[in-house]
């Protein structure tokens, strides 16, 4: 019964996607970049062997996977990689990436299209990031017994692998050679159903990410002539209900000797105009020219990419989402630069929120008047500044050492002796 639902989530998927192509440019640019795919990895794969292939639902857990490939293609450079997303969002901004040797999408799922995906790329070794489960492919994949690695998995009690109905889902993970999950208490739910042998406590390679980024960081001179060492908050990710807290919460005292620069989530032209409206006083990053922009108090950033270095200017940073449904995004970028970090009240989905809550590195406001508080409190008192930053640095580095976990399965294993 669990496989006949599938199947037709399977083909209502298709048909709902293929609809929302018709309105929709995210939902367009999927099933356009599927057209002839299996072609397409045939021609291009042609001849060669050695291939390891990762796949990531979309770029979030793409940055989670990054630190594990380049490791990989460091220990391992006569290795070929695969890189496959489910999303445009990943796929789009990731399909030049250079540290592989292919992006593609992955093909949807079913019997007779993993098949043919594993008769083209005959992968050596399979990783899936975090949440990514697709039925065919994991079945056909333990089938040819090729080593079949989850990684950065984290685990809540009300997902589906642990309800009476989740006997489908359950059976995929047990698919799994081996799953390294983030934390203690993913373990122990997966214990609770069964699945024992095959799991580690490794932690999340996103803290890994982050901190190499802090590492190899590189100044962004365009951003200095506009901060002119002045206090500064950086909003990363924002949508509109971020942008109007911070609007209502700033706004007082934006006139005076500080900066805000905003990087929306989405950077279409419509809302970077709402945004523009929102903050009056305001230049785009790509328009920006300090001559001319002197008495700009706010930078908008119109491009995908800077965001992590970003926050190593910031005096405060503020995570969006947390105002959405969907809820927060990486705060650990931020955080690895000993930052304070604010964001709004839907957190309780991301354990490194709960946990640098905690750790007294972040905190969760409710609404506008409560961030005003919060930032004029932490611009007012520094030793309160001072320790938030040095519990959100110190929470970042004492959680490093994930993607080191991996390797050395992989080499204990011999999963990449030929």
């Amino acid at each position: 019964m669990g496989v006949f639902i599938y199947n037709i989530f399977l083909i209502l998927f298709r048909i709902g996607v293929h609809i929302a192509s018709i309105f929709n440019n995210k939902a367009a640019k999927w099933v356009s970049g599927r057209k002839n795919l299996l072609d397409r990895l045939e021609k291009d794969l042609e001849g060669h062997q050695n291939i390891i292939w990762m796949h990531c639902a979309s770029l979030g857990e793409f940055e989670q996977g990054r630190p594990l490939l380049e490791e990989i293609r460091n220990k391992w450079p006569e290795k070929k990689l695969l890189l496959t997303f489910f999303s445009p969002s990943g796929y789009e901004f990731r399909k030049k990436y250079e540290g592989v040797d292919w992006v593609f999408y992955l093909p949807m799922d079913g019997a007779a299209t993993a098949r043919k995906f594993l008769e083209i790329t005959k992968p050596s070794l399979v990783i899936f990031v975090k949440y990514e489960f697709w039925y065919y492919y994991l079945k056909k994949i333990k089938y040819r017994e090729i080593p079949l690695l989850l990684v950065s998995a984290h685990f809540r009690k009300d997902m589906s692998f642990f309800k009476w109905y989740g006997a489908l889902q359950r059976k995929m993970l047990s698919r799994f050679d081996h799953i390294f999950v983030q934390n203690e208490s993913s373990r122990q739910l997966l214990d609770e159903i069964g699945i024992k042998d095959i799991v580690t406590v490794s932690g999340d390679t996103r803290f890994d990410r982050v901190i190499g980024i802090a590492e190899k960081f590189t100044p962004l001179p365009k951003i200095e002539e506009f901060l002119q060492g002045q206090v500064c908050i950086i909003a990363g990710s924002t949508w509109p209900a971020d942008e109007k807290s911070l609007v209502e919460a700033l706004s007082p005292i934006l006139a005076k000797q500080m900066r805000l620069i905003i990087a929306p989530h989405e950077i279409n032209e419509q809302h970077l105009s709402e945004v523009e409206i929102v903050f009056p006083n305001s230049v785009r990053y790509s328009s920006y020219y300090a001559p001319t922009h002197t008495d700009a108090r706010v930078m908008i950033i119109d491009n995908i990419g800077m965001l992590s270095r970003l926050y190593h200017y910031c005096t405060i940073a503020y995570i969006g989402g947390g105002f959405n449904k969907t809820g927060i995004h990486n705060i650990l970028e931020a955080a690895v630069f000993g930052k304070p970090v604010l964001f709004g009240p839907n957190y309780n989905k991301y354990r490194e929120a709960i946990e640098l809550i905690e750790a007294k590195g972040a905190k969760s406001v409710e609404n506008a008047e409560q961030l005003k508080v919060v930032i004029s409190e932490l611009m007012t008192n520094q030793q309160e500044y001072d320790r938030m930053s040095m519990f959100a640095r110190e929470y970042v580095w004492v959680n490093k050492g994930a993607t080191g976990s991996i390797i050395n399965y992989i080499q204990e294993k011999r999963l990449l002796t030929s």
